[in-house]
């Protein structure tokens, strides 16, 4: 299983928030520069993070974006999931009706493990958990 580029890039560049914006806003040119995103995919994304509550931007000559949290009270899963949408590697999973062999499917149940143990997983680490991993680097 892939996850796509901007759930890779939406990570990354809200670790960037977190590491670098914990005083001052931070400028969506410095965060694509720092992490090797075009600017103009990352306006998508952050608006995913903004409509989602993760990020705040303010507009302006000091304008730029912040986390709407502090990173110990922003799950892993809470921004893939305001940028992928549900986690589920088959439709089954997020919808059993998409599916004539739902009720009695094996391979569905499977999974179902699999998205379960994923969400775990994701929902078990936070942005500061991420933040204080790069800082150990």
């Amino acid at each position: 299983m892939k996850f796509s580029t901007r759930a890779r890039y939406g990570m990354r560049a809200m670790l960037d928030l977190a590491v670098n914006g914990q005083d001052d806003l931070v400028l969506l040119k410095d965060i694509a520069e720092r992490q090797g995103i075009s600017k103009r995919y990352l306006e998508h994304m952050m608006t995913l993070l903004r409509n989602n509550g993760l990020v705040v931007a303010e507009r302006g000559a000091s304008g730029g974006y912040r986390l709407a949290r502090e990173p110990s009270q922003i799950q892993l899963d809470e921004v893939f999931e305001a940028l992928e949408g549900k986690l589920a590697p088959v439709e089954c999973v997020r919808d059993a009706a998409s599916c004539e062999r739902s009720d009695d499917c094996v391979v569905r149940l499977l999974w179902c493990d699999v998205t379960t143990a994923m969400r775990d997983v994701l929902a078990s680490r936070t942005l500061e958990d991420l933040r204080q991993q790069w800082q150990s680097l």
